[in-house]
């Protein structure tokens, strides 16, 4: 039996075009024991007013890798939000058809048992940037 903990995971999405949290993104986790092993879904939730994920399923025992999907086009459509900041800046080129340049982003990472992770998205339009956070 063994005495170490599973790594957990917890996430946020910062909407840096409007300075605020992103409310309502769908997010899916999955999970792999190595570098060969196949990708288990695990489940998913959506981020809340805050634009966090506080009910993300825990990771099995023998969790190596970790990948976090964001539904980010959803996201931009239904805010609309993009369009109009790509209206409003003279330089930005205009808004695909989707509203959204990334349509998804998927973050792949590895673990450590015991550890927790937490893994902010600050996302725009047109760009998103990721990192380790505490």
């Amino acid at each position: 039996m063994s005495t170490e903990t599973t790594a957990s995971v917890s996430t946020h999405i910062l909407d840096t075009s409007v300075g605020r949290p992103a409310e309502g993104v769908a997010v899916s986790l999955a999970a792999r024991s190595g570098s060969g092993a196949g990708w288990v879904a695990l489940g998913g939730s959506a981020t809340d007013a805050d634009g966090r994920c506080k009910d993300l399923p825990a990771l099995p025992e023998g969790t190596t890798h970790v990948r976090l999907d964001f539904e980010t086009e959803a996201y931009f459509v239904s805010k609309n939000s993009s369009k109009k900041q790509a209206e409003a800046q003279q330089d930005a080129p205009r808004v695909r058809d989707s509203g959204a340049f990334f349509p998804e982003v998927t973050i792949t990472f590895a673990v450590t048992p015991g550890e927790h992770y937490h893994v902010p998205l600050l996302l725009n339009p047109f760009g998103y940037s990721v990192y380790r956070g505490s």
